[in-house]
């Protein structure tokens, strides 16, 4: 299945579950179908961090001013929330002939070889969400995105591992339990 939005209504990393737990989603909506896949915390954060990358290197070669989106997009994910396949691999891309931003997620395979070129409709691949967006809707994605990250749980003062309701073993502790 290959999944396409061509600047879709809203387009959000989103996650379900208490910080330490949270199951985080890529979510997808234009009028009513809504298309939504898992993926880990990891690939949300390093999709963000690319894609601000991107967005800087577009705004300096093209001229581009991809910081005016308006307001935030603060709202959970919209429900069902249903996810149609597990990412394995991002792709990012831009299309300077159209202006847009292009984030493919393909579905989690048994090996990289398995994942198509970007924009590349080849039936052979895996699922893919692929997902075409002006500059300006793409800087809002990430800055939610970033900011869904970073909502986790907070970090130890000594090591900067994730601290929960019962501590954690500290290593710069020489293993006592440290509480937050």
């Amino acid at each position: 299945m290959i999944y396409v939005f061509d600047t879709p209504d809203r387009f959000v990393a989103g996650t379900v579950g208490e910080p330490g737990e949270r199951a985080f989603f890529l979510q997808a909506r234009q009028a009513t179908r809504i298309v939504t896949v898992a993926l880990e915390k990891t690939q949300v954060y390093v999709l963000a961090d690319r894609l601000s990358d991107l967005l800087d290197q577009i705004e300096q070669d093209e001229d581009i001013d991809t910081n005016h989106y308006g307001p935030a997009d603060l709202e959970p994910l919209d429900n069902p929330i249903q996810d149609e396949f597990t990412v394995g691999a991002l792709s990012l891309g831009w299309n300077p002939d159209k202006l847009q931003v292009i984030i493919e997620a393909h579905a989690l395979t048994e090996g990289d070889s398995d994942v198509p070129e970007i924009e590349d409709d080849t039936m052979l691949g895996p699922d893919v969400l692929r997902i075409r967006l002006a500059p300006h809707h793409a800087r809002a994605f990430a800055t939610r995105a970033l900011a869904v990250v970073a909502a986790g749980r907070p970090p130890c003062p000594l090591c900067e591992q994730p601290l929960d309701s019962r501590g954690h073993i500290c290593p710069r502790a020489n293993g006592y339990r440290r509480r937050g």
